[in-house]
């Protein structure tokens, strides 16, 4: 029976990438595999057949001689199973993936019964506005496991201990050997018996039921530095949930949420607020009492200063998070303009605008020059 092309095996076009010959081949190894086709040998064919042309297709120098000679080319290569050449890290990858589906893994580095680092561990602190700024000292309070207080840790009821698992010898792994067309693997499995302890407590302690750990509540103190701002994280190494069979703690995260102010906005390091000044103010000019992160200072505007006209203050912003000097104050002038006059107001600012006249407005006069010259009006 002659062979199909490699190509039609996979399902690829002649110019498939690695990627795709990886993903085609993948697929068909999955569905065809002994271990999810126990017995059929249509199935154990077409596995066999996807593991020749993948071998061929996944080594740029065996697929260069198929392209140009066929089969002829590599069939002193391919017949069926693995030369160890280039391309075979890809089949571990692959079936890494298919012997996890199955319950088992490569015995040499699928799974580890060994010491477990333990589940990291994330809290949101709310901080105000100069807090962010120029730093600030803190306490949390935080919810974790630590080692039961009844039993020590040990799981088991004052005056009884852990026996080993019988069935593991306290391996907490069961290991059989699969014999596949690959050749053999050896399969890693938890044990049923002890849940992959490798132990089993036959009286567990009446607190924490067996498990070693109760939750308790813990006092942290954070060192909150100058220049952060919402969505800084602050790591705690080894705060974290206790780890498994000897592990290091987890790690906890401390996420900040800066409050907004009720004067200060934040643009990066520097700081913006507006600030409303009176008609006569901005007219005049005048001194300005301006509020910054430390405190206030005296601020002189020009006489004629219009409404959102903004004024730089520098180095009173927000400090740099690596120390390197400090953000700047942005001041936006807002010109209020008087909702409510009495009659006696209104009639001078009436009188006002006679006496000014329309040669003092540069803006509106050149606004309406243009309006003239666009529409002839």
């Amino acid at each position: 029976m002659s062979k199909r092309d490699y190509y039609e095996v996979l399902d690829v076009d002649k110019g498939a990438d690695e990627q795709t010959i990886k993903r085609a081949y993948r697929k068909l190894a999955m569905k065809y595999h002994p271990d999810r086709n126990p017995g059929n040998k249509e199935a154990e064919e077409k596995f066999k057949e996807a593991n020749e042309a993948y071998e061929v297709l996944s080594d740029q120098n065996k697929r260069a001689r198929y392209d140009q000679f066929g089969h002829a080319g590599v069939d002193g290569n391919a017949q069926g199973g693995f030369s160890g050449g280039a391309g075979f890290g890809g089949f571990e990858d692959i079936f890494g993936d298919i012997f996890d589906m199955f319950g088992g893994g490569f015995s040499s580095s699928r799974r580890k019964a060994g010491p477990q680092k333990g589940a990291d561990l994330k809290y949101e602190l709310a901080i105000a506005f100069e807090e962010a700024a120029f730093g600030a000292e803190k306490e949390v309070t935080i919810k974790r496991h630590e080692k039961c207080s009844t039993c020590d840790g040990t799981g088991a009821k004052s005056g009884t201990s852990k026996k080993t698992c019988g069935k593991c010898n306290g391996t907490g792994e069961i290991r059989y050997a699969t014999r596949t067309p690959l050749g053999q693997f050896v399969n890693v499995k938890p044990c049923d018996a002890c849940n992959g302890e490798g132990h089993i407590i036959e009286t567990p302690c009446e607190k924490c039921h067996g498990t070693g750990k109760e939750l308790k509540q813990k006092k942290i103190q954070i060192k909150v530095p100058a220049g952060v701002d919402t969505g800084s994280v602050i790591p705690l190494r080894g705060e974290g949930e206790p780890g498994e069979k000897g592990g290091p703690n987890g790690d906890l995260y401390i996420v900040l949420r800066v409050k907004p102010h009720e004067i200060f906005k934040r643009d990066g390091n520097d700081v913006v607020c507006e600030i409303p000044i009176t008609f006569v103010q901005a007219t005049l000019g005048d001194e300005l009492v301006v509020p910054t992160l430390d405190g206030k200072i005296k601020y002189s505007i020009p006489e004629g200063t219009q409404s959102g006209t903004i004024f730089r203050i520098k180095g009173k912003g927000i400090p740099s998070l690596r120390g390197y000097g400090r953000g700047d104050l942005y001041v936006k002038i807002i010109v209020e303009i008087p909702k409510k006059l009495n009659e006696k107001q209104k009639e001078l600012l009436r009188q006002f605008a006679d006496i000014m006249g329309e040669d003092v407005h540069e803006q509106r006069k050149s606004f309406f020059h243009k309006v003239k010259d666009v529409f002839g009006i």
